[in-house]
């Protein structure tokens, strides 16, 4: 008896071809997508210690918390040698016994004592700890408690007696050994975790709705000049004359460019003083006066609008030529017969054959110039005053130059849900007969 080999039917041979696909799209968009939503829910800042973990419960952060603990055992001492200390022997003596009290709660954990032996031997050796699960261990939350509180009160102890004291050595080694204290209490970390505190933020942020705003002018502006002229463009270089070969090669060049080249390139050209774009855009009267591009609000978004339009008209022109390839020259023949001038070609048979690559032409570049980042970061850095500051370059500072992962985080997804939301209205209400295969 044979064995029945194992087929798929077309369906699940669809979903076979597919799969792959849907593999790659959730790796390489939908997964860093998760990760930054999964930030913002914190409170993450590399540059706060007590917040340069994601935590969900209370933690130590083992590597502070062994170090200042056997340098507070030996400057306890010393201060306990001290004329101030003696006046104070009382309080010393309470703050080294609660110490090693609480130290030793802490140690009775057999796993916690094996990860402080370690840190300590990394530290003996001046060696940084660098793995995550040995700097940072989880602790009861009362305990936790219990033991920053008892840190802090003799935190304010010792700085009680550093104020009272009139000799000033003795002074600063009683406030260092408090100083000490308190890093030790915040070497005990709270929960970060904040929900969506940080999109709460962000919505009421001024600075935030006006980065938003800031790039959907430019989107709007910059991708509406960038169809005309792409149009015009393409228009002229799908006709046939000589050369024509060579001025499609050299309308291409703005777009081969470098952006951050680009950017660069056009700060010097619009320079109050020895920018010749800024010279004659005042001598033809077009701005108030040379200085004025880049160093006022609406002079910085006009010159980033007309940079970003140089720079990507050529791929406007691109996609519509491709479009234009397409267009049978017998419809153009046939309405010669008929009669029908150069405009009534135009919108009779250019524009409505040009529909699907005019939208996908659209759908591109809007997607691109709301995503615009280095262009404003080289050119302008989001000045003057932020009027040209986009949501990408405001996401940036927030992450990198700030590093608050946290909040940066938040305005990635921002960032992100802003996208899908233009893509829904192109491919579902505008681009619906050309994404669903239709035809009339």
């Amino acid at each position: 008896m044979k064995k029945q080999r194992f087929q798929l039917n077309e369906k699940q041979l669809g979903y076979a071809f597919v799969l792959p696909s849907l593999v790659l799209v959730f790796v390489v968009i939908l997964w860093p997508v998760a990760q930054s939503f999964w930030n913002s829910l914190f409170d993450y800042r590399l540059n706060d210690p007590a917040r340069s973990e994601k935590m969900l419960g209370t933690n130590i952060d083992l590597e502070t918390y062994v170090d200042n603990y056997y340098l507070l055992q030996v400057q306890l001492d010393d201060l306990a040698d001290t004329p101030e200390g003696k006046r104070n022997k009382q309080t010393l003596e309470s703050i080294q016994n609660g110490i090693e009290k609480y130290h030793k709660e802490l140690i009775s954990d057999k796993q916690i004592k094996d990860k402080v032996d370690q840190v300590d031997q990394l530290l003996k050796q001046y060696k940084p700890v660098r793995e995550s699960k040995l700097k940072y261990q989880k602790l009861d939350k009362d305990f936790a408690s219990t033991y920053r509180k008892a840190l802090i009160d003799y935190q304010h102890d010792l700085a009680e007696i550093a104020n009272s004291s009139d000799k000033e050595t003795i002074k600063t080694s009683f406030q260092q050994t408090a100083d000490l204290l308190g890093s030790s209490s915040e070497s005990i970390l709270k929960p970060n975790f904040i929900g969506f505190d940080n999109y709460q933020k962000y919505f009421k942020d001024k600075r935030m709705w006006q980065s938003l705003g800031n790039t959907t002018f430019i989107t709007i502006i910059s991708v509406f000049f960038e169809l005309v002229f792409g149009m015009l463009i393409a228009l002229l270089i799908n006709r046939t004359f000589k050369g024509r070969g060579f001025i499609r090669a050299s309308v291409l060049i703005p777009w081969a460019v470098p952006t951050a080249v680009a950017a660069m390139m056009w700060g010097f050209l619009y320079d109050g003083q020895s920018g010749i774009v800024a010279h004659y855009l005042e001598v033809l009267h077009i701005i108030p006066s040379s200085s004025w591009l880049l160093s006022s609000g609406s002079g910085g978004l006009f010159s980033v609008i007309l940079a970003d339009v140089w720079k990507t008209t050529p791929y406007m022109a691109l996609l519509i030529l491709a479009g234009l390839q397409t267009i049978p020259g017998s419809l153009y023949e046939a309405s010669n017969v008929d009669g029908a001038n150069k405009f009534q070609q135009f919108f009779k048979i250019t524009l409505p054959l040009l529909k699907s690559s005019i939208l996908v032409a659209l759908l591109f570049r809007t997607l691109d110039a709301f995503r615009v980042f280095d262009l404003i970061y080289v050119l302008t850095g989001g000045g003057p005053a932020n009027s040209t500051e986009s949501i990408s370059v405001y996401a940036y500072k927030t992450l990198f130059a700030q590093q608050n992962f946290g909040e940066g985080s938040t305005l990635s997804v921002i960032v992100f849900l802003c996208v899908a939301i233009i893509s829904f209205i192109y491919v579902k209400l505008i681009g619906s007969d050309l994404f669903a295969g239709r035809t009339k």
